[in-house]
């Protein structure tokens, strides 16, 4: 088995069908698998997919596990030489498949790949491509640096907004939407870490596959379109929460360390005066 890819679905049932769908448009030689696994989305999901694709491998959740941990129950019983995180709200390209797993062949020390992303719009998800959220790379993106001063490295660690986004290049992290991973990387770093809900697990990802020695390559040859935020409309209190607490989740426990004590209550200040600020404008949209 090339590649073993896997969606997670949490009432999503159209977009989840779409995403399946495109998979298996897909033009290619490769061998391959789709293991979708639900989170309790009492939408039919497992029967329709099942019905419509009788060789999707499943997995049915009574409650909602979270993105993480959902994905790693696919990572279980994946048996391809590549393991594919692909999003629910997501729709790859014809060739996505077979040039992502031909350029993974070609690069042995590339790790974890991703292609570019792209927005209904049109637009890049710039999520696609980004550096660590170091604490000046976040400082610079929460106050708007990077957006008054685009083509300038210094102010734009974390988005990359100063790199053509047609061009292949190494970079620190992708999006989980999308990241192709080896199997020997995972039986080296581990899988995705559980105390993540639905984000910044790929970017703690990111950051242990890069610990250990291996390349994370972007590759805008081919895309796929990203219909961002499906999932996640349902239950804004929850989203915005777990936003912020990866943040917290992941400074901790890869920079709390590295910074003296002043600059950790900083940044955990800064984080929970960017939760209060967005839970009061989530609050006032609602009345609104």
């Amino acid at each position: 088995m090339d590649i073993s890819i896997i969606i997670v679905n949490y009432r999503t049932l159209r977009l989840t069908m779409d995403a399946i769908k495109s998979v298996f448009q897909s033009v290619t030689e490769r061998k391959y698998e789709v293991i979708l696994i639900d989170n309790n989305s009492s939408d039919g999901i497992i029967e329709i997919a099942t019905n419509n694709y009788p060789q999707i491998l499943t997995i049915e959740n009574q409650n909602n596990v979270g993105f993480a941990k959902a994905n790693n129950q696919g990572i279980s019983i994946a048996s391809g030489r590549y393991i594919l995180l692909l999003n629910s709200d997501t729709v790859i390209c014809q060739d996505t498949i077979e040039f992502m797993v031909s350029i993974m062949d070609a690069h042995p020390t590339v790790g974890a790949s991703g292609c570019k992303v792209v927005l209904p719009n049109g637009e890049l998800d710039k999520a696609c491509r980004r550096g660590f959220p170091t604490p000046s790379a976040s400082f610079y993106y929460a106050f708007g640096f990077s957006k008054l001063f685009p083509n300038v490295p210094r102010f734009n660690q974390y988005q990359l907004g100063y790199l053509d986004p047609d061009e292949s290049y190494p970079v620190d992290c992708l999006v989980g939407a999308f990241m192709m991973v080896r199997r020997e990387v995972i039986d080296q770093v581990g899988g995705l870490d559980e105390e993540f809900f639905m984000y910044g697990e790929d970017i703690d990802w990111c950051y242990r596959i890069k610990q250990a020695g291996w390349e994370i390559y972007y590759y805008p040859k081919t895309s796929i379109t990203h219909y961002k935020g499906a999932s996640s409309r349902r239950k804004p209190f929850k989203i915005v929460y777990e936003f912020h607490r990866a943040m917290w989740l992941f400074h901790r426990k890869h920079y709390k360390k590295k910074y003296l004590p002043l600059v950790n209550g900083l940044v955990y200040l800064g984080i929970g005066i960017k939760l209060l600020m967005a839970l009061i404008k989530n609050g006032m949209k609602r009345l609104g």
